[in-house]
């Protein structure tokens, strides 16, 4: 199917699975001809690539480069390492991929942008990952509410080299189609932010950055390590996907793994009996620290912000 009309044909088209947020990714010009499939990847549109876009890309992939190391796992250092990544220019995924299926069987599919639930967790559970293929503007270099292709590609894609890594994120998509059906979404969401997005991990040399969400970001790479704000407390399943997280500001809370045979052991075992438990349970704030929480230490909260948590 092409979208090339109006957003009423995609509609249409899709009966009822299409999403406002895709409708805003049309009007954005995101899709723009593109043959959107019905698992909503498109083929990566590398000839809209501007001079810009690359410029974008070569300073932010420059940027983190240059401070990540000692602050970055040594597991994201060799995946970055394993694939060659282009620092010029925006990876092409096809190139991406040779290199990644021969070694987890993952491969990087091109999305317009945001996903349906459903959609991501069967692409995971098929160790797919979708990226969204679009560069941030200019005047976003440090700042952007959705994934683009930064976030994404250099965030995301260089840790799925490692195979218990892969191996996690794959079950988190089976995992995902599960909870949807269980409406269970809230919970799934909170792991997935403070482990793939916004989690650290312990090491001989000391805390390590692991998550997308940091790792692209130049702030949050200083602030997560650095900044006596944040709380930061050992990993622990059910505390994490009872605990409510920052979408507008720095985390309040990091959760920190041991290792990813940790984090991929704990969520091994089928979730189904987990969740009815789990909601007898408070919620708590992204800033709570609880009895029994494993404290690498408490956040002097300077900064935090008053709106609501997630």
């Amino acid at each position: 199917m092409i979208a090339t009309a109006a957003p009423q044909e995609i509609d249409t088209a899709f009966a009822g699975t299409m999403t406002a947020k895709l409708k805003e990714q049309f009007d954005e010009g995101l899709l723009s001809g593109q043959e959107l499939r019905p698992d909503f990847t498109i083929a990566q549109p590398v000839h809209r690539y501007t001079d810009t876009d690359h410029a974008i890309w070569r300073k932010l992939y420059d940027r983190q480069a240059s401070m990540l190391q000692g602050r970055v796992c040594d597991e994201f250092l060799q995946g970055l390492a394993t694939l060659g990544m282009e620092r010029n220019r925006v990876p092409e995924f096809d190139q991406l991929n040779e290199t990644l299926m021969r070694a987890t069987g993952w491969q990087v599919v091109a999305v317009p942008g945001l996903v349906p639930d459903e959609v991501f967790f069967d692409h995971l559970a098929n160790r797919r990952f979708p990226a969204s293929w679009w560069m941030r503007k200019p005047e976003q270099l440090d700042y952007l509410q959705e994934p683009d292709c930064f976030h994404d590609v250099f965030g995301h894609v260089p840790l799925l080299i490692n195979p218990i890594f892969a191996d996690y994120m794959e079950a988190y998509g089976k995992g995902g189609l599960k909870a949807a059906k269980l409406g269970a979404l809230d919970m799934l969401a909170r792991l997935y932010w403070y482990t793939v997005e916004f989690g650290l991990i312990r090491t001989p040399a000391g805390l390590r950055i692991f998550g997308a969400g940091i790792l692209s970001s130049q702030g949050e790479s200083i602030y997560s390590l650095d900044s006596a704000s944040p709380n930061r407390i050992g990993f622990d399943l059910h505390r994490i996907m009872r605990t409510r997280y920052r979408i507008d500001t720095f985390q309040k809370t990091y959760f920190v793994i041991d290792s990813f045979e940790q984090l991929f052991d704990a969520t091994r075992p089928d979730f189904t009996a987990l969740y009815p438990e789990l909601r007898t349970l408070p919620t708590l704030g992204a800033g709570d620290i609880v009895e029994g929480d494993r404290v690498i230490n408490v956040g002097t909260r300077e900064g935090w912000a008053d709106s609501e948590d997630i």
